[in-house]
């Protein structure tokens, strides 16, 4: 079971790992403001988090790994939340998403500087569950699907994320149509 404040007492061992992962990851958030990741040491991390260094070796496999984690928790919740509402028009996942990254702007620019936004593809694969199971041509448009969201993500993290989700889910809608359209009247050529 994935370790929340809902589900741990604070005395327990799990209560205490929790509050060292909750550390170490406001430390890297708050020390990034600064400096560029790369530049950041372990033992500076530990120092502002006020934990030991095995602490966090027992965590994190390395500075990306926090920010990793960070990303799957987040997502993690973002999800659970969508799920629990009811939802009727097919563009609520891709708003509710994006409004989604747009809460967590500074986090996400965090990314971007890092020159990690790899990571937020890989959330973005996760969510499309894209499984070996899958038909072939299910699983190429879940693909193209995802990798296309992320091109939008990745170029909107990039210019400071100013659009809403909202904003930016319009954007892609009349992209789309501005395409269709196009093609119409334009054919391609074969």
């Amino acid at each position: 079971m994935r370790q929340t404040e809902q589900n741990v007492s604070p005395m327990s061992n799990e209560g205490r790992n929790l509050y060292v992962v909750q550390h170490i990851t406001a430390a890297v958030l708050d020390l990034m403001q600064d400096q560029n990741l790369a530049d950041l040491t372990i033992s500076q991390i530990c120092e502002q988090a006020g934990v030991g260094r095995a602490s966090f070796y027992r965590n994190f496999s390395s500075k990306e790994d926090v920010l990793r984690q960070e990303a799957n928790r987040l997502t993690a919740a973002w999800k659970a939340e969508y799920e629990r509402q009811d939802h009727s028009e097919p563009n609520e996942l891709l708003i509710s998403l994006l409004d989604f990254y747009k809460l967590h702007t500074p986090f996400f620019l965090s990314l971007y500087k890092a020159g990690l936004t790899q990571i937020v593809l890989d959330t973005i694969l996760a969510q499309s569950e894209i499984t070996p199971e899958l038909p072939n041509p299910v699983a190429y448009l879940k693909s193209s699907v995802a990798y296309m969201i992320y091109g939008w993500v990745a170029e909107w993290i990039k210019r400071g994320m100013q659009e809403s989700g909202t904003e930016l889910a319009q954007m892609i809608a009349a992209s789309q149509e501005e395409k269709l359209h196009d093609t119409a009247e334009n054919p391609p050529r074969v």
